[in-house]
């Protein structure tokens, strides 16, 4: 049976969803409730699963509407979640793909960096997780029964906090992924503060930068390592973001090719993945620039698809792992298509 032909679960795709004939006016009257429903905001995310909206919405839609609605067009019973290889993409976990190795991974506190903290904790890995809540953190661990996963809190655009990392991590630092970051205003140049410019590079850029510092020798001492920054479409083109953060991006890609060629022979291997569009939550700044926003708009909706941060995490472990033992200085679009638009 095809995922077309089964029941409407967590799991069916939103497209799915609004194409059937109970799903879709279930989910329009439930997402319409308390204001119009603009089914076209949904475009870009049809291919996701409609549990995604629970994180996706940050908060705003409960997972309660998304049990409720399964209920609804299953008369009241919640099928069973069968993968049967068709319908979305679903995480296939690789047994022991980081068993001995210690990988840290920041920003793990959330989206991109939760998911693969996750993946590599799941798939034998001992994870430093850091970010900079603690409650995320301790949430982390308790979702993750029977791994090795150790916490720092802490702020990575601080050397203090950076020598926290490296003493969690002990001797032997296999891996380290780059991922904590933030957005920006989406303000062009001329609008950008000092406060907004400092915060995004600092975060987006300096931090990695430093805590790479910090972990390399390690890796040079082992001969051998793996590092992943996460860039963005951003640092591809100039038409995705605000002047911050595609100067963020676009210098990630710089430190990326730079270490990348600086340790080529030395065993380390230093790549990125280059997210489009994401379903994380992670919020923007409250004052949103106008003019910024109204020049982004029609690109940011050619925008092809939206990934799940587990989709990402995918790209993140792969270069991290030892199946990208002969890639080194590459730039991942992992994007959906749209760098080739």
């Amino acid at each position: 049976m095809s995922e077309a032909d089964g029941p409407l679960t967590g799991s069916s795709t939103i497209g799915r969803w609004l194409d059937h004939p109970e799903g879709g006016p279930a989910i329009r009257s439930a997402l319409g409730q308390g204001g119009a429903f603009d089914e076209s905001a949904l475009a870009p995310v049809r291919g996701l699963p409609l549990q995604q909206l629970v994180s996706l919405s940050q908060g705003q839609l409960p997972q309660e509407l998304v049990d409720g609605l399964v209920l609804q067009v299953n008369g009241g019973v919640a099928p069973d979640e069968v993968d049967d290889g068709a319908g979305p993409w679903r995480e296939s976990i690789t047994p022991g793909r980081f068993a001995g190795r210690t990988v840290i991974v920041t920003g793990a506190a959330s989206g991109i960096g939760r998911a693969t903290a996750s993946r590599v904790a799941r798939e034998g890995g001992r994870v430093v997780a850091v970010d900079l809540f603690a409650d995320k953190l301790a949430a982390l661990v308790d979702s993750l029964p029977g791994t090795d996963v150790v916490t720092v809190a802490g702020d990575i655009t601080k050397q203090s906090d950076i020598d926290a990392v490296v003493a969690a991590a002990g001797a032997r630092i296999d891996a380290l992924a780059n991922i904590a970051g933030i957005n920006d205003d989406f303000s062009p140049l001329h609008e950008t503060s000092d406060a907004m410019w400092d915060r995004v590079i600092g975060i987006n850029l300096t931090g990695g930068f430093k805590l790479s510092r910090a972990v390399i020798p390690v890796m040079l001492e082992a001969g051998r390592g793996s590092v992943v920054n996460v860039a963005s479409e951003a640092g591809l083109r100039g038409n995705a973001s605000g002047n911050a953060y595609t100067v963020s991006k676009h210098g990630v890609v710089g430190l990326t090719r730079s270490a990348a060629f600086m340790y080529a022979k030395q065993g380390i291997r230093v790549n990125a993945v280059a997210p489009g569009g994401v379903a994380t939550g992670i919020p923007f700044p409250a004052n949103v620039s106008e003019l910024g926003s109204a020049r982004l708009r029609p690109f940011q909706a050619a925008i092809p698809t939206v990934a799940t941060a587990e989709e990402l995490a995918a790209s993140i472990t792969f270069l991290l792992s030892d199946d990208a033992v002969n890639i080194n200085g590459a730039i991942l679009a992992s994007d959906g298509g749209w760098s080739v638009q």
